[in-house]
């Protein structure tokens, strides 16, 4: 989310942005020279870090009850929101309470469809109130970023109970029985989800039974039922240290800052729309400096994210399981992969890779439930809840082209280069190239934002990506055999192939994220391949 960590403000932009938090850091603002709500954000994410050590050591679930944890992780993260925000907080508390008021009334048939229309049209109120009311172009920490993430707590978890409570179990998909959630759940718990301390500034998005299960200390007790022929029999695994995977995530951190605040600043994206810089600038500079400018507007999110994963698990949350080799895995929650997305070979690989927590809950509450064009209602449902600048729709309807054309030449293409590996080492140097200038193409109008200096950008390439993803979806078919499938995993480079099946993350057993007393035998099979016994 570009609001959460925004790229630098000009001094005038920062004397001109209304504080809503707390300005008890307001000399440290000054001395860094940050706008103050962004100084706030960081300093919380910290102090929420030192919390998640804190409430793993001595609140502990084999030393307090889950009420009290529940309790705890509610008023932390109200008081963080309230430190950043100011009163705008309320909105978090406003937003979940009716939510939780439609579930209890409507009923489990319809209260997806109502939690759905609510939640999405509250975030768009609060979108369109601070953009085009209060600062409209302001890069800040504002309120509308957390939100965001509610949204998706709020409508992943009225599917789940829909699902859970009255859909039939044949109806479901392999994905909805696993994340179904077979009761409704306290006020307290659903505050918790939506508002606890490790979440509630940056997220990420988390199903409801992973959270419920690490609440009441279940994320290490199993059902052994696959290794001895026997059910029912649990066992408790030794709670595993996250420290290491905590200190790996905060050495990203600090490189992902040091990168944004040294080399994103020299590489502003707009001088890709300047007058003389497009007059003069030979083809392959602009496309060179198109790529590397966008290169370097990804380390803001990359430090966000890392540092919301950090905190999670540094709390004990986001656990995995072992890999082959034994090594404790803290993914479970992780939300983008940078050495996949810097090594894209295809625009799905990036997508897959970006943002990832939320990319599953367009899968969850729109893609599987769409009943036509589910792409273009995935891609809709996205620029919608990404906000109301017409940069964020400009890049998702061109992303519909880009995703169909790609798919269309990877179908059609991709098996004539399965033979030779010289070939295919070729291609996928080629595939690399075209993946990230199409990537950085797709994104400009994301952060230019407004409408006249994206068509400017798009004009000044002629919308040749455009063009050429209409020509490819016209001359290529779509569909796909079966035979061009094998051949295309075939074709998968090698290190991309073998982190997919090492992770497991994306893809079918994307979804394998709970190991509570519900699907608890399904998961140790798709969640803990080589589980560490």
């Amino acid at each position: 989310r570009a609001t959460i960590v925004g790229p630098l403000l000009s001094p005038s932009h920062s004397l001109s942005l209304v504080t809503t938090g707390s300005t008890l850091l307001q000399p440290l603002s000054n001395a860094v020279r940050l706008p103050i709500d962004q100084v706030n954000f960081v300093v919380c994410q910290l102090f929420a870090l030192l919390a998640a050590i804190w409430f793993r050591t001595y609140l502990h679930s084999s030393k307090t009850s889950s009420f009290i944890r529940h309790v705890v992780a509610t008023l932390l993260g109200l008081y963080l929101a309230l430190f950043c925000f100011g009163w705008y907080a309320l909105h978090f508390v406003i937003q979940s309470g009716i939510s939780y008021y439609i579930m209890i009334i409507i009923g489990v048939e319809n209260m997806h469809k109502y939690c759905f229309v609510f939640a999405l049209g509250y975030l768009t109120m609060c979108q369109i109130t601070r953009v085009y009311i209060f600062d409209y172009g302001q890069y800040s920490a504002d309120f509308s970023g957390p939100m965001m993430i509610i949204t998706q707590k709020i409508t992943s978890l009225a599917y789940e109970i829909h699902d859970g409570m009255f859909r039939k179990e044949e109806e479901l998909t392999p994905s909805q029985r696993c994340l179904a959630v077979r009761r409704m759940p306290s006020l307290l718990e659903y505050l918790s989800y939506n508002c606890n301390f490790m979440g509630i500034l940056a997220g990420p998005l988390c199903s409801y039974k992973d959270y419920i299960t690490f609440i009441e200390g279940r994320s290490y007790q199993l059902t052994q039922s696959e290794a001895n022929g026997k059910e029912d029999i649990k066992y408790e695994q030794t709670d595993p240290s996250p420290n290491i995977a905590v200190v790996q995530k905060l050495l990203v951190c600090g490189l992902s800052l040091l990168f944004h605040m040294t080399i994103t600043k020299t590489l502003p994206v707009e001088y890709n729309i300047d007058d003389d810089f497009r007059a003069t600038a030979a083809l392959p500079v602009r496309i060179i400096y198109l790529y590397v400018s966008l290169m370097a507007a990804r380390p803001k999110y990359y430090f966000a994210w890392t540092l919301a994963d950090a905190i999670n698990n540094a709390a004990g949350f986001g656990f995995r399981g072992y890999d082959k080799k034994g090594t404790a895995r803290w993914d479970l929650i992780s939300n983008l992969r940078i050495q996949h997305i810097e090594f894209s070979t295809s625009f799905k690989m990036f997508l897959d890779n970006w943002n990832i927590q939320t990319a599953l809950w367009l899968k969850r509450v729109c893609y599987e439930r769409a009943s036509f064009s589910p792409t273009i209602q995935t891609f809709i449902l996205s620029a919608i809840w990404h906000g109301v600048y017409p940069g964020y729709y400009l890049t998702f309807l061109t992303g519909v082209l880009m995703t169909l054309g790609a798919r269309a030449m990877r179908n059609n293409i991709r098996h004539y280069f399965a033979e030779s590996p010289p070939v295919k080492l070729c291609y996928d140097v080629i595939t690399w190239t075209a993946t990230q200038v199409a990537i950085s193409y797709t994104v400009v109008p994301f952060v230019l934002l407004s409408v006249k200096p994206s068509f400017t950008f798009y004009s000044s390439w002629y919308f040749c990506l455009h063009i050429a993803c209409i020509l490819v979806l016209l001359i290529l078919p779509l569909k796909r055999t079966q035979k061009r499938s094998i051949e295309q995993e075939r074709t998968q480079p090698s290190w991309s192939k073998k982190l997919e099946e090492e992770e497991n993350v994306l893809g079918q057993n994307s979804y394998s994220t709970t190991n509570n007393s519900f699907c608890q035998k399904r998961e140790i099979t798709c969640r803990y391949p080589a589980l560490k016994q």
